[in-house]
């Protein structure tokens, strides 16, 4: 159970690295609008908010990796239920107010990591 916890909040790091990937690199490119059912236009009057949303994604992932790594198990355990915790709420959030495919994407992985971190916590 531990281990399956691990892989999903590592899993949970690595999409929230892309999401920042997307909207501070890509966000204009072909690939960035598609993802985010953009038209050109609105991409480039959207660039500098997108930029900044993918920078929180950033903190997002780095607090995840932070859990992954710190030697403390104690405060591991508790940084994992801190960001996964933050993960879902802006996925419910995002769901709720942009797209409803964001709870599958972003909500629902973070809601079943943060289950498997309690049960093997």
């Amino acid at each position: 159970m531990e281990i399956l916890a691990l892989i999903l909040v590592a899993l949970i790091a690595l999409e929230h690295i892309y999401i920042l990937v997307l909207e501070m690199f890509l966000w204009t490119s072909p690939r960035g609008m598609k993802a985010f059912g953009t038209k050109p236009e609105q991409a480039a009057q959207t660039r500098v908010m997108a930029a900044n949303q993918g920078l929180y994604n950033g903190f997002l992932a780095a607090g995840l990796i932070w859990s992954l790594i710190h030697p403390d198990p104690g405060f591991a355990f508790q940084l994992k239920l801190f960001f996964l915790g933050c993960v879902l709420v802006a996925g419910l959030y995002g769901g709720a107010t942009a797209s409803r495919k964001i709870i599958v994407i972003q909500a629902l992985p973070a809601a079943v990591a943060l289950i498997l971190v309690l049960l093997a916590g």
